[in-house]
């Protein structure tokens, strides 16, 4: 056991299952695997309960939804030459869908996002709003080797069983596409110099990975090797403010509002690690 559960039921607002939030710091009781090196949440939350809270969470981060999609619109680019000419692409947690729109830029066709919140679908743009199915992934929604590109960013600390969604995407991809993660590292330097301050330990997150336990839960998938990077993000000043474990956190962020420095964008590296891994076989001989 690493920590117990420090969940305070009057401390869950609209906010508490909503993407970027300010850190609450409530997380269930997690304990580390021997095996893998990933935290989890023992006893798991109830899965009815998990699912309300994404279904009614709070929608306030647009902003920062638009730059996130943009830096992961970079690692595609970069992954285009890689991927099989053909088919469509499949966004699995895609709030808003500003990625979404990022995948029409890069010329993407037969795009689909899918998205529990009913809040970000209403807030996404109309070019995109009717390409999100609102609900949970089911893999059954979807035909076998449809896709070329799988994506799942800041998404599988969240889901109760990270490995079924990752053999799921497996079966969705062409031979030769790829599934591209973005986690947090729970052993990044600046996780573990935060401990128990962190963000990652969040009433959302249900395990938390290392860079082995991600290259691991991939390779159990059936896709492999893991190719693992870290990640860059960029957002405004007044985010990382939100983010940060300072006494007067609030007071700081309006000060920097005041000075105009709020909205200017940031680039730092704070512990997120993408992985991205290839579905080998021929179109008709199925999963490797």
């Amino acid at each position: 056991m690493v920590a117990e559960s420090n969940v305070d039921p009057d401390r869950i607002g609209a906010l508490s299952f909503a993407s970027r939030k300010p850190p609450e710091l409530m997380h269930h009781r997690l304990v580390q695997c021997t095996v893998c090196d990933a935290l989890y949440a023992s006893p798991a939350p109830d899965a009815s309960a998990l699912a309300r809270g994404y279904e009614h969470a709070a929608f306030d981060s647009a902003e920062e939804s638009r730059y996130a999609a943009v830096t992961y619109a970079r690692q595609i680019k970069r992954l285009l030459p890689r991927l099989p000419p053909s088919g469509g692409a499949l966004d699995i947690g895609t709030g808003d869908g500003a990625f979404l729109c990022e995948l029409l830029k890069l010329g993407f066709d037969d795009i689909v996002g899918v998205e529990p919140s009913s809040a970000p679908v209403a807030a996404a743009a109309p070019e995109v709003r009717d390409l999100i199915v609102r609900g949970a992934f089911d893999a059954e929604d979807f035909e076998q080797e449809r896709f070329r590109l799988v994506t799942a960013f800041q998404t599988l600390e969240h889901v109760p069983d990270p490995l079924g969604l990752c053999r799921d995407a497996s079966r969705l991809l062409t031979p030769g596409g790829a599934l591209l993660v973005v986690c947090h590292d729970r052993r990044a330097v600046v996780n573990r110099l935060m401990g128990r301050r962190s963000p990652i330990r969040d009433i959302q997150h249900l395990q938390l990975f290392s860079r082995r336990s991600l290259r691991e839960l991939l390779e159990r998938a059936g896709l492999g090797p893991a190719e693992l990077s870290k990640v860059t993000n960029r957002y405004p000043l007044r985010y990382w403010l939100r983010l940060a474990p300072l006494p007067a956190r609030a007071r700081v962020t309006d000060v920097a509002d005041r000075l105009r420095l709020g909205p200017v964008p940031v680039s730092l590296r704070v512990g997120n690690v993408a992985a991205l891994a290839f579905r080998s076989g021929s179109a008709t001989g199925g999963l490797p």
